[in-house]
């Protein structure tokens, strides 16, 4: 039996230096990096780790009523037996189920012309006896009768690629382990295409397969060299080309090779240029290019795939429309970007450049987009939709007479009165004179006095924007009083492209200043009051909770991080691991460039920790977590103790089986929810 911890873990401080541009850097926790990593198998490493483990679960023992009650309440909310509404594509109806009480999906077929429903994958099976599974990669060839898929049973995001054959139910002999890409077939049925993630976790390649063959035989269609860049496969819409696209955050690249001869020698579209991203679509030989190259917000060209480099403008760029997709059909293209930060979908004609059809869609604030759209020729569009208080929902916009057709609304079993919450959208101006954006959900009984705890959420990097969409497992913190807030802060598109460029680089600090002022607006109009906010974040979300907590701690009643990106200096210095060279356009490179090192140094959370009084913070990651990787939590939760000076508790829980997105399963992982909320109500007084 293990002995009761009387104390939280003590991480002890083993001397490490090393000097950069003139500084001593001093990371007494260095050693929680395993010499041997992604091996972890240092004992004082794993020792720590799992004390810290043992000091979250006797901390959360009491609250295990709470959390049950919590995860039951979510899970009332799902529909168990719940199944996506099928989509046509060739002669097949494809859908996804869940089977009630399973944790994992099923995937389904049937012909158009009739028959039995056909089971293709059911990942229960796959999952069986594993602590962890994610599906990744999955197609069906253009014949029909192979599926290709690709699954990761650790977490570290390397994925095994098998072949199943639909008619039999065999798997094919072809194994392709170590992959980190789509998966995309010739058009003959023959060949694979696909791409490996070499030692530092890096996909640097093209490669394609032929079935019944040694994959030691496979061609290599593209190397990049550049480290920083990362190679992507994918098809054109109309299914007459594969793309494979290089790129880092803010230069591109794109080649084409022919579906029915993909060994042929790529097409480079246009060769890459320092600054400019683009992607490609292709419509009867005539490229559609999505491009940064005039304007900030986009623009789309087009161009002859006999002279791909010769691009014209077809949409220019626009300084109220952000253009963030295009996507060809036979008869028709569709664009979809952001206007004032809300998502619109336009319909346009090959012939008129001029006719455009906006799709109206019927609230103030909402989450809309293109869904699974696999065909080519096309009279309807299959869209989701969704708002802050309406459920997910499945469209049909019908072309001929411009209507929606309702296929689906997210069922919620236990009940769900949407006139019973107020949704609302408002703009904070914070400390430079920017007027900062908020989504707001909350009880139309909930007082806003200034005495509601208010749950505070964003992300703020790499140009995703949070959209205003609905969450059954929200309602639990809304049903008990919260106002749930998302601040669409700068380091996301919400607003444009410039909204994220004012967020990355040189203009960091801008996101935690937005989220520390959007609180700060938000108790000034009454909805809160200072010490009531809790706020969360994952990932450079984490990051953003390490750098409000060094900055406003007192503005915060709980923080959880869900694997931080806390020891930025550290990790944008180490060249082995596997995102950082491809990250410098997004941080800095504080290797070569001092300005950047100091700037980083700056607002590193881990660097920054102080002695001063601490929030109650969680703090998780994941032992198999290649994004992130799991000594950033620890080290950064080893600092926060030696050096905080207040009592506040403070939890650490890795999960020692699984990665970035913590643990699979839909159960699984509302369990983790359900044990972040109660933390929440726990440290708020409210987990009666």
């Amino acid at each position: 039996m293990t002995k009761k911890l009387t104390r939280p873990p003590f991480a002890e401080q083993r001397p490490h230096s090393y000097k950069r541009h003139g500084y001593v850097v001093n990371d007494p926790w260095h050693w929680l990096k395993d010499a041997r990593y992604p091996v972890v198998e240092d004992e004082d490493v794993l020792a720590y780790l799992k004390a810290e483990n043992q000091w979250f679960e006797q901390n959360m023992a009491d609250r295990k009523p709470l959390i049950q009650s919590l995860f039951q309440e979510m899970k009332a909310r799902i529909k168990e037996d719940d199944s996506s509404v099928p989509q046509k594509d060739g002669d097949w109806l494809y859908w996804a189920k869940f089977e009630e009480g399973m944790q994992y999906r099923q995937h389904w077929r049937k012909a158009v012309s009739g028959g039995e429903d056909q089971l293709m994958l059911d990942e229960n099976v796959l999952a069986e006896g594993k602590e962890y599974f994610r599906l990744g990669a999955a197609s069906v060839s253009p014949d029909g009768r192979l599926l290709a898929y690709a699954y990761d049973d650790n977490g570290s995001e390397r994925f095994e690629a098998r072949i199943k054959d639909l008619s039999s139910g065999e798997l094919l002999p072809d194994i392709i382990p170590g992959t980190l890409s789509s998966l995309v077939w010739s058009a003959d049925s023959k060949m694979l295409l696909y791409g490996l993630a070499n030692e530092q976790w890096r996909t640097d390649n093209a490669r394609i397969h032929v079935l019944g063959t040694d994959i030691i035989d496979d061609v290599e269609l593209y190397h990049e060299d550049d480290e920083g860049f990362r190679v992507g496969i994918g098809l054109t819409h109309s299914e007459k080309y594969i793309t494979i696209s290089t790129g880092d955050h803010e230069t591109s690249e794109v080649r084409l090779v022919p579906t029915d001869n993909p060994l042929a020698k790529p097409i480079l579209v246009s060769a890459r240029k320092v600054g400019r991203e683009y992607e490609v679509e292709e419509h009867d030989d005539m490229l559609y290019i999505l491009t940064n190259d005039e304007h900030v917000n986009f623009r789309l060209a087009t161009a002859p795939i006999a002279d791909p480099d010769n691009w014209k403008t077809l949409i220019a760029g626009s300084d109220e429309f952000y253009l963030t997709d295009v996507c060809t059909f036979k008869d028709f293209y569709v664009t979809e970007g952001r206007e004032n930060g809300l998502d619109q979908i336009e319909i346009r004609s090959y012939g008129d450049p001029g006719k455009v059809g906006r799709i109206a869609f019927p609230e103030a604030s909402y989450s809309a987009g293109l869904d699974d759209n696999p065909e080519y020729d096309v009279d309807k569009l299959r869209l989701s939709y969704d708002s802050m208080v309406t459920p997910s929902t499945a469209f049909d916009y019908h072309l001929d007479n411009q209507s929606l057709e309702t296929l689906k609304v997210q069922e919620i079993p236990s009940g769900y009165d949407a006139s019973q919450y107020v949704t609302e959208r408002l703009m904070i101006e914070v400390r430079d004179g920017t007027v900062v954006p908020v989504s707001l959900v909350y009880r139309k009984d909930s007082k806003i006095d200034g005495s509601a705890p208010l749950h505070l959420y964003s992300y703020g990097a790499y140009g995703y924007a949070v959209p205003p969409s609905f969450s059954t497992t929200r309602l639990s913190l809304v049903d008990r009083g919260f106002v749930y807030a998302i601040a669409h802060i700068r380091g996301g598109d919400d607003l444009g492209r410039n909204w994220y460029l004012d967020g990355k680089l040189t203009k960091r600090t801008n996101t935690f200043n937005d989220f520390v002022d959007v609180a700060r607006g938000l108790i000034a109009k009454g909805y809160t009051s200072e010490g009531r906010i809790t706020a969360s974040g994952g990932s450079a979300g984490g990051e953003l909770m390490g750098a409000i907590v060094n900055s406003d701690p007192e503005l915060w009643g709980a923080i959880v991080a869900h694997v931080p990106f806390v020891d930025v200096l550290n990790t944008m210095q180490d060249e082995s691991l596997p995102l950082t060279p491809g990250e410098w356009p997004e941080w800095g490179n504080p290797i070569t460039d001092k300005t950047a090192f100091e700037y980083i140094r700056s607002y590193s959370p881990y660097d920054q920790v102080s002695a001063q009084a601490y929030p109650p913070m969680l703090i998780t990651g994941g032992l198999n977590d290649p994004r992130v990787t799991y000594w950033e939590p620890a080290k950064w939760t080893a600092r926060l103790r030696a050096t905080k000076t207040d009592d506040n508790i403070l939890l650490l829980k890795t999960n020692m089986g699984a990665g970035h997105g913590g643990k699979s399963g839909r159960w699984n992982a509302l369990e983790e929810t359900a044990e972040e909320f109660a933390f929440i109500l726990w440290q708020m007084g409210m987990a009666e």
